[in-house]
């Protein structure tokens, strides 16, 4: 298991290292939500990931099958629910351990922002890319 927190720590979460996916999103919403020119995120069955401490300390933007977790004390991005509630979205930034997963492409190139260049050689793909294997 990984551990993983807000940057305050009000808000801590356990997941099991088995993601089935990671990627660098470029979208304009993972820019908006992080801050950052991509968001980074590894991707799990939502049975594999808890949250450990400060559950009453989440805000979630979004529905209940598709949302965003916030930490209300510090505004950390934690997690994503994607997928109709069937997977989570770690923001690997938040990790406290390190996962044996690295991201493997870039996705929704198509709307970068303008100012960033990616310099690695890791695939990229203007929107999302073919489901990867695994991962329903």
């Amino acid at each position: 298991m990984l551990a993983g927190k807000c940057f305050c720590g009000a808000v801590q979460y356990a997941v099991a290292d088995a993601f089935t996916y990671a990627l660098n999103c470029h979208c304009s919403n993972c820019r908006r939500t992080t801050g950052s020119a991509f968001k980074p995120f590894a991707g799990i069955t939502r049975d594999k990931f808890a949250v450990t401490e400060g559950c009453d300390k989440l805000l979630i933007f979004g529905k209940e099958k598709t949302h965003d977790a916030h930490c209300k004390v510090c505004g950390s991005l934690l997690y994503s629910v994607v997928r109709d509630g069937m997977y989570v979205h770690v923001t690997m930034g938040t990790l406290v351990d390190a996962p044996a997963i690295r991201p493997t492409a870039h996705i929704f190139v198509g709307s970068k922002a303008p100012w960033f260049t990616i310099t690695d050689d890791l695939p990229q793909y203007d929107e999302h890319m073919p489901t990867p294997a695994g991962s329903g």
